[in-house]
């Protein structure tokens, strides 16, 4: 909480936090942002980033909890009851003097606060006076005060729509398009009652002006919709310029096309954090690249013959409309291809350039004119086919790219394809296309080329004639690659205050520094502090027949290898209780060990079901989903199971398997990307021509991180325990030890970092015997938690405890110090056990 204080002080600055798994992680940030947008009012809103809708719910819950208890506090300061009053007639006791300078000190310097629980308790006596400020509107949660707060979710129309028949899809670009048929202008204008959504025209009426408070997850919005017969979707695109904590995906902050639409008001003084961020970069890079091949080509023809024929329709029984639309482009109206925003019902997403690269001029002469720009477009769409024609594998450069595609096509100005994206987007909605998902593969293209045209650095293009793991099967590809993470990412940071950037896994810290191009303002990775060692991680690197294990290329196949696998899961199974997780390093793996397993002379599945029963994820989401409920049956019911699972996959990012669901976590190897991937290759050569990073450092780090989060399933509060095993010779290397978090090295005994699998199972007995003594809470007071009274002895040492860094904060190295020795203790009172897991 110091260190993220530390970051909120001042005018602008970013943060970098590793903080433990399933230590207390949300709540922690929560706690500490909502009593600073109290106490300063000039604070924005907060923005909290997820990456799934199972994360955006914990976080609601979170959210609820952390606000009950502020409430509950300001009761307890106007009856006099609360910490914040007891602490102060303790004070008073004191000397004047000396009480009137630990005031002055609790409160700390004017517009920078001070992070200890004494400014936190006398900002809590402040927030009513905060919430009834008048003048210029303050612009975070001190404007209306704790009972005026609005928290709001946000995600997909897929995930929010109510109307009986578009939610009957799965689709998201076919909702998507089925809402925009209900929903945009000139269907409403046309008057046809059956071809509008009832939710949608009510919040029209009704809802568009309607002022709320409370925390609303994606159920309570949809519940909402029920009953007032309003549209949830637009609802909760309504209400996040109002709300005082907004909840959505990455995509809606990173994604141009996304963010363009959605927050683009978010006003720069908001607090922007991105939870479970290990892989962030990951999803910068997806945001801005494009791939291309025959069937999208083929079906954007087809699209391109659909609009010219549209087209012709309109010059003929509406010529004044596309008049309209060639006088507004002279102009240099609708570039941004933000229309569609707010709630106009017009498309789907904007502008894939971030804001600053989109172009505020008027359109080039040769695309203004439908027909020309047709033209144009299907001039590209041919190069492009020929393109994938060629047989061998070719990277270029964007200007190449474009130097070739100019010389080829004859177009005289290729800078008009910078326009692209726009000028297909103000076609659509002036020549009204319903079923726009039928035109996705234009839609494509037209991004393709407006990402080429524009950007010159960080980017490439490649061709594949085929996937190099099939090259006897002809699937030509032509991608636009983003190679660099910092593209995407950069205006977020240039734009707000505060951008927190925190995960459980983001050792080695200066790996994200390098690959987002940023310099943080805090960036530290916290230990584990726990009563009791309720972790254990073991690295298992041979059988109990001495033979190394490994699921490196050349052993994936080696009948003793996978053999100790399964004697290694078998033996497990016979010792741990409850629930076991598995990973595997893929599909392709996986299959390969079950296959193997279940042959009758091996056995070992048959083995493993004698202890427990076994339930497998796969490529579909229902079937998944089926097997983790079925997985939790068997584990309440006392008869354990065990899941397997993949790296990098849904279950690996957003799924807990907490307490008895989850007792051991087995990782079968090192989840390394597919190394010969061109598209990996072109990012190492990248980050290690600009950053210095070796592409063997990349690849290995990237596994890593992968690994930690598969194993970090296994504990999800102070009062969980569970073993952590990594099954593969090669963790016991270095290079690959000193890439695992912190908080999981500092329960790495050396002694289990070489084991065989019976020495790892006669260690995993011991702990087991160990954690299942009966504990409580109430036993972590005083090592994790404070009692109330510890508190109040720690504020009689306020120059040790509260003075922190209002004392120190113009001095560095002091500051440091004290920071580390402050940061062991996580103060809680008993009346805080609720908000713990």
């Amino acid at each position: 909480m110091r260190y993220l204080k530390m970051t909120l002080d001042g005018v602008k600055g970013h943060c970098l936090l590793e903080m433990p798994t399933g230590t207390g992680k949300t709540v922690s940030l929560l706690s500490l942002i909502l009593s600073y947008q109290l106490h300063h009012s000039d604070t924005g809103k907060l923005v909290y980033c997820t990456r799934t809708v199972q994360e955006m719910d914990k976080v609601v819950e979170e959210l609820r909890r952390v606000m009950a208890y502020i409430k509950k506090e300001i009761k307890s300061s106007e009856s006099g009851t609360s910490i914040g009053n007891k602490r102060r007639l303790s004070e008073a006791k004191d000397t004047s003097g000396r009480t009137e300078r630990q005031h002055k000190r609790a409160r700390g310097p004017a517009g920078t606060g001070t992070s200890s629980s004494a400014s936190q308790s006398t900002a809590l006596a402040d927030i009513e006076a905060l919430g009834s400020l008048t003048g210029s509107a303050p612009l975070g949660l001190a404007s209306v005060g704790v009972e005026g707060m609005l928290g709001v979710c946000l995600s997909s129309r897929r995930n929010m729509c109510i109307h009986p028949e578009v939610s009957s899809f799965d689709n998201r670009n076919k909702v998507d398009a089925l809402c925009r048929n209900k929903t945009a202008p000139f269907v409403r204008e046309r008057g046809r009652r059956e071809d509008l959504c009832d939710f949608y025209e009510e919040y029209n009426r009704s809802g568009s002006d309607a002022q709320l408070s409370g925390i609303f997850s994606l159920h309570d919005m949809m519940t909402l919709g029920h009953d007032r017969k309003w549209c949830p979707y637009y609802v909760a695109r309504h209400m996040i310029n109002r709300a005082n904590v907004v909840v959505y995906n990455y995509q809606y902050m990173l994604d141009p096309k996304i963010s363009g639409m959605v927050s683009r008001e978010i006003e720069k003084e908001s607090i922007i954090v991105f939870d479970e961020a290990h892989n962030i970069d990951n999803v910068c890079i997806e945001a801005l690249s494009v791939t291309l091949n025959k069937r999208i080509l083929r079906r954007c023809s087809e699209n391109l013959r659909k609009l010219e024929g549209e087209l012709k329709q309109v010059e003929t029984k509406d010529a004044t409309r596309l008049q309209a639309e060639y006088k507004s482009l002279v102009a240099g109206l609708n570039l941004t291809g933000a229309v569609g925003s707010g709630n106009d019902g017009g498309l789907m997403v904007a502008n894939p350039l971030l804001s600053d690269d989109i172009l505020r001029e008027a359109m080039p002469g040769n695309i203004r004119r439908g027909r020309h720009f047709l033209a144009y477009l299907r001039a590209l769409v041919e190069y492009l086919k020929g393109r994938l024609q060629a047989r061998e594998v070719s990277v270029s450069y964007p200007g190449k790219f474009m130097g070739d595609l100019a010389r080829e096509t004859k177009i005289v100005e290729p800078r008009a394809m910078r326009f692209c994206y726009s000028r297909l987007n103000s076609l659509l909605k002036t020549l009204q296309v319903t079923d726009l998902d039928e035109f996705t593969p234009v839609q494509l293209v037209a991004n393709f080329c407006t990402l080429l045209a524009t950007y010159t650095q960080g980017f490439r293009v490649l061709h594949e004639p085929h996937d190099d793991r099939t090259p006897h099967i002809p699937d030509p590809k032509l991608q636009l690659c983003c190679v660099d993470a910092s593209i995407a990412i950069k205006p977020v940071f240039e734009r707000f205050r505060n951008v927190i950037i925190t995960s459980g896994t983001l050792s080695p810290l200066n790996f994200y520094t390098k690959i987002l191009n940023f310099t943080p303002k805090v960036s530290e990775s916290l230990s584990m502090q726990l009563s009791r060692k309720c972790i254990l991680p073991m690295m298992v690197t041979k059988g109990s027949d001495q033979v190394p294990i490994s699921s490196k290329f050349e052993m994936r196949n080696d009948a003793n290898c996978l053999k100790n696998y399964g004697q290694l899961l078998v033996e497990l199974c016979a010792t741990v209780p409850d629930g076991i997780v598995c990973f595997f390093t893929s599909y392709e793996y996986m299959e390969q060990v079950v296959c193997d397993w279940g042959r009758p002379e091996s056995g070992i599945l048959e083995q493993v079901q004698q202890h427990k029963l076994v339930f497998i994820e796969t490529k579909d989401v229902v079937e998944t989903s089926t097997a983790l409920d079925a997985f939790k049956r068997a584990c309440n019911c006392g008869r354990g199971a065990v899941f397997f699972s993949i790296a990098r996959g849904k279950v690996s990012e957003g799924i807990d398997f907490n307490n008895h669901y989850g007792r051991c976590v087995l990782m079968f190897g090192i989840p390394y990307q597919y190394t010969k991937s061109r598209v990996l290759q072109l990012r190492t050569d990248f980050l290690q021509t600009n950053f210095g990073v070796p592409d063997r450092d990349f690849i290995t780090f990237d596994a890593l991180r992968q690994t930690s989060q598969c194993v970090g399933r296994v504990i999800r509060s102070k009062m969980d325990y569970g073993i952590m095993i990594f099954a593969d010779v090669r963790y016991a290397k270095p290079d690959k030890m000193k890439k695992l978090p912190g908080w999981i090295l500092q329960y790495l005994d050396t002694a289990h970092t070489n084991l065989s699998t019976d020495a790892c199972v006669s260690v995993a007995r011991k702990f087991l015997k160990d954690m299942g003594q009966p504990r409580s809470l109430k036993d972590e007071i005083g090592v994790t938690m404070l009692s109330q009274k510890q508190i109040y002895s720690r504020f009689a040492n306020e120059s040790k405890f509260a003075g922190g860094f209002a004392e120190n904060e113009h001095d560095g190295k002091e500051s440091k110090k004290t920071t580390v020795r402050t940061l062991k203790v996580k103060p809680m009172v008993e009346d805080e056990l609720d908000l713990i897991n």
